[in-house]
C-alpha cells in the first residue's frame, strides 16, 4: 500500500511547496473599487504575473484566515497593466475581506493599512480558447460572467489598437441573472464596448441579450411601458433587457443560418443544468457534413 501512497503524496507535497512559495511573493493592491451591492473590485500587480483571458487566481488574506484560500476569476484583460477580481460579499470570508480593506468605513483608507494578499495562479481554463473562432456564443449565469469581462475587455484593447489581425469576427454575448444587483459594475464596459464599435461602424460585431429569470409578470410590465426610449431603463444600454429564460433551440438555430459553414465556439460559466442545455443543444444543431455548421461546447461550472 505505501507504494501506492508515497507517489501521490509527493506530488501533493510539491504542489503545497510551490503554493507555499507563490504566496511569499509580494502583491501589492494599487485600488480598491466599491461598487453597487457590496460588490469590491481589488485591483493588483505583482512581479511578473502573466495572464490570459477567462483565467483565475486562489486568493489568501492572512488578515482574514492564514490557512483558507479561495477561487476568484480575473476581470482584468492581459492588455491592461494590473488583474483585478470582482468579489461579491455572500459569507462570513468574504465579509471579513471586505472589512478588513477598510470598506465598511467612510473616509478614505491609505494604501499602507490595505491588508496583504497572497496569489496562488492563474490557472486555465476553457474561456482561453474565445480567440481561436471567427464565431462565438458567450453564456454567463449570475456571477458567471466574471471570465467574459475579461473577454470582452481584450476584444476591446485589441480592436482599438489592430482589428485587422483579430480573427474574432462575431460574439453572441448571453447573460442571465436572476436579479439586477450585478448590472452596475458590468453594464459600464458593455456601454464602452457599444460605443466604441458604433464609432467604427461595425456594431454589428457584439450582439448581447441581458435576460432577467427571476421577475414576475407584474415587474416586467411595469419596465415595458418604457420599451420604446432609445436606452433600457434598467441598464442604460441601447438592448432592451429580456425577461423569462431564451429559448435555446431558436437560438442556435438563427445562430447555425447566420454562419453556415462555420465552426462555433460556446463558452459557458454557469451551473450543471444550463451546462447540460448547452451541451445538447450544440450536438443537436451540429451538422454530420464535415462542411458544414459545427458548434464546440466549452465549459466551466461554479
Amino acid at each position: 500500500t505505501w507504494k501506492w501512497v508515497v507517489g501521490p503524496m509527493f506530488l501533493y507535497l510539491c504542489e503545497r511547496l510551490v503554493r507555499f512559495w507563490r504566496s511569499q511573493q509580494k502583491v501589492v493592491i494599487t485600488k480598491v473599487v466599491i461598487h453597487p451591492f457590496k460588490t469590491i473590485e481589488l485591483q493588483m500587480m505583482k512581479k511578473g504575473f502573466k495572464m490570459e483571458v477567462g483565467q483565475y487566481i486562489f486568493v489568501k488574506c492572512p488578515a482574514v484566515s492564514r490557512l483558507e484560500w479561495h477561487p476568484f476569476t480575473l476581470t482584468s484583460a492581459p492588455e491592461e497593466d494590473y488583474f483585478s477580481i470582482h468579489v461579491r460579499i455572500v459569507g462570513d470570508w468574504t465579509e471579513a475581506l471586505f472589512n478588513a480593506c477598510g470598506c465598511d468605513k467612510q473616509e478614505f483608507q491609505e494604501a499602507w493599512k490595505l491588508p496583504k494578499i497572497a496569489v496562488d495562479g492563474p490557472f486555465g481554463t476553457a474561456s482561453e480558447d474565445v480567440f481561436s473562432y471567427e464565431t462565438v456564443m458567450l453564456v454567463g449565469a449570475g456571477i458567471g460572467v466574471t471570465p467574459f469581462a475579461s473577454v470582452l475587455k481584450s476584444v476591446w484593447y485589441k480592436y482599438c489598437h489592430d482589428a485587422t489581425n483579430l480573427k474574432l469576427k462575431k460574439i453572441y454575448f448571453y447573460w442571465l441573472c436572476r436579479d439586477t444587483h450585478a448590472f452596475e459594475w458590468f453594464a459600464d464596459l458593455l456601454q464602452s464596448l457599444e460605443t466604441q464599435m458604433q464609432e467604427r461602424n461595425n456594431a454589428e460585431f457584439l450582439s448581447y441579450n441581458i435576460y432577467l429569470t427571476g421577475w414576475d409578470e407584474s415587474q416586467a410590465t411595469h419596465f415595458a411601458v418604457h420599451h420604446e426610449e432609445e436606452k433600457d431603463v434598467i441598464t442604460g444600454l441601447k438592448q432592451k433587457t429580456l425577461y423569462g429564460r431564451p429559448n435555446w433551440e431558436n437560438e442556435f438555430k438563427t445562430i447555425a443560418g447566420k454562419h453556415p459553414g462555420s465552426r462555433i465556439g460556446v463558452f459557458l460559466c454557469g451551473p450543471e443544468g444550463l451546462a447540460d442545455t448547452l451541451n445538447k443543444q450544440s450536438i443537436n444543431n451540429s451538422e454530420a457534413d464535415p462542411r458544414g455548421v459545427h458548434f464546440i461546447f466549452n465549459k466551466e461550472n461554479f
